[in-house]
């Protein structure tokens, strides 16, 4: 498959602004932007230099359609929009092909990130998930893909789920527990920036070795003093107590001296 397909982009929030810049950058001709915000959705238009399209059910037709809006309102927007003749993807690694019902050509074009506001990201080398209702949809998603990620990976629903539930602990727990760790040091009048090295040294090694390989503490040296000291500082914090409580234990139980 060599035809370049026409994508039309609905969403105006962080998916659609990074998987926009990601479609203009590999050259994939945009029809529009159409979003329910009509100042958000002229701004992402004006950036990516396409038009804004009305809200409306019945948008011109299309090769494939990018449902780039959140998770809940997936099914909310497939099922208003007029049935489209080329594909509609929705772009979650949670849901599954059914939430884009009554549609006959369905697909999925997720990836792999964690997309925040600013500058655009870079897709070139995040894994692009790639799944679909048929095997020409997936060849049509597998192929826009490929135009702007060197990792496009074609996987079904339970897999790809799976994939998003690994996300979690690999993403957003940690980001959650930064924080925190960062609340610690504020709680005390202490610049928070002093665990950005260490957080980004650790990522970085972590990547490079493997995690299991790059994973230090006491939990893993068996240092139980140092442990009941630190559960002693979080007394006032019974959530963050009983968070270090367990995750010292898993440690010590998968990485610890025993476990050796």
């Amino acid at each position: 498959m060599s035809a370049t397909p026409e994508v039309l982009l609905i969403g105006a929030g962080r998916m659609a602004f990074h998987l926009g810049h990601a479609l203009v950058q590999a050259g994939i001709p945009l029809l529009g932007v159409m979003g329910r915000d009509v100042e958000r959705t002229h701004q992402l238009a004006l950036n990516l230099r396409c038009p804004a399209l009305p809200w409306r059910p019945d948008p011109p037709p299309t090769t494939i359609t990018l449902l780039a809006v959140r998770d809940d309102a997936v099914a909310e927007v497939a099922h208003w929009l007029r049935p489209r003749s080329g594909v509609l993807a929705h772009t979650s690694g949670a849901l599954d092909l059914v939430a884009l019902k009554p549609h006959e050509r369905r697909g999925v074009l997720w990836p792999i990130q964690s997309l925040s506001p600013g500058t655009p990201t870079d897709l070139g080398k995040v894994p692009l998930v790639v799944d679909g209702s048929d095997e020409t949809t997936r060849a049509e998603l597998l192929h826009l893909a490929r135009s702007i990620s060197g990792r496009a990976v074609q996987m079904p629903g339970e897999q790809r789920q799976l994939v998003h539930l690994a996300a979690v602990f690999a993403s957003n727990f940690p980001v959650f527990l930064l924080d925190r760790a960062q609340e610690l040091l504020r709680r005390e009048g202490l610049p928070d920036d002093l665990l950005l090295p260490l957080w980004s040294a650790t990522t970085a090694k972590a990547a490079a070795v493997g995690p299991a390989t790059a994973l230090t503490g006491p939990a893993k040296r068996g240092d139980l003093h140092t442990i009941k000291r630190h559960l002693d500082r979080l007394k006032d914090d019974a959530d963050l107590r009983r968070a270090y409580d367990l995750l010292s234990r898993m440690i010590s139980a998968a990485h610890g001296p025993k476990a050796e």
